[in-house]
């Protein structure tokens, strides 16, 4: 993971350039978790150099302190049918597993210790539902989280962001940020609390945005984007 993620990052903002020499500038832009890192580079709201610092940083935190702990499953179905699957495998205390990201209208991914996902995999398997583990060893987006608090927010702390050139629709806060708010402390929010991609792709929709591109290496998110535009109609 603290290879992965800042490849990832490099092949986002690399292509975004690519679009950019071609003559397509975005009129606004929104992140998924760690592209929400590439996409406040894009906006203008950070530096290359403090972009890439978010990104290792965060990425070795996660490989030292969080691999192998837990893992994430991707479920198709709406948020409220998940929410009433997790209520039969649930588990008190920092051991739940948990809504990690609402992507679109039938794709939702669910993190937590491992125990849990076999669960609740089980049961939407019984329940004819299509389920895929995704290729992490750690849970994002949830509790087991906390744990890179005071680590994350250390390293963090210098980090300079600035108002930006491009809108930045935040899927923490679900509306636009001033990129000034987009210290140390919202990107720990940033991998700590759910993803709000579904919701924030559905603002922009309503706000009259009809094109979107999506950068990065392989379009894991194009069908939950469609998903939310034929559901508004």
């Amino acid at each position: 993971m603290d290879v992965v993620q800042p490849v990832s990052f490099a092949v986002m903002v690399a292509l975004a350039e690519v679009w950019r020499g071609v003559g397509v500038v975005p009129d606004g832009v929104v992140g998924h978790s760690q592209g929400e890192i590439a996409a406040a580079y894009v906006a203008g709201v950070l530096s290359l150099e403090d972009a890439a610092r978010i990104v290792v940083h965060r990425s070795r935190l996660i490989a030292t302190e969080l691999a192998g702990t837990g893992g994430m499953t991707a479920i198709t179905a709406s948020i409220d049918r998940v929410d009433s699957l997790l209520s039969g495998v649930h588990e008190g205390g920092a051991d739940r597993a948990v809504v990690a990201a609402v992507n679109g209208p039938a794709s939702v991914v669910v993190s937590g210790p491992l125990a849990v996902l076999d669960r609740l995999e089980a049961r939407c398997d019984r329940e004819g539902l299509r389920v895929r583990r995704v290729a992490v060893d750690y849970a994002s987006h949830g509790p087991q989280v906390e744990r890179l608090r005071g680590g994350l927010l250390g390293v963090l702390e210098g980090v300079r962001r600035g108002v930006g050139r491009v809108p930045v629709f935040s899927t923490v806060v679900g509306r636009w940020v001033d990129g000034v708010e987009m210290d140390a402390a919202y990107w720990f929010r940033n991998l700590r609390e759910p993803v709000g991609f579904g919701s924030a792709v559905a603002g922009l929709v309503g706000e009259g945005f009809s094109s979107f591109v999506e950068v990065s290496a392989h379009p894991v998110l194009v069908g939950a984007v469609e998903g939310v535009v034929e559901e508004a109609g």
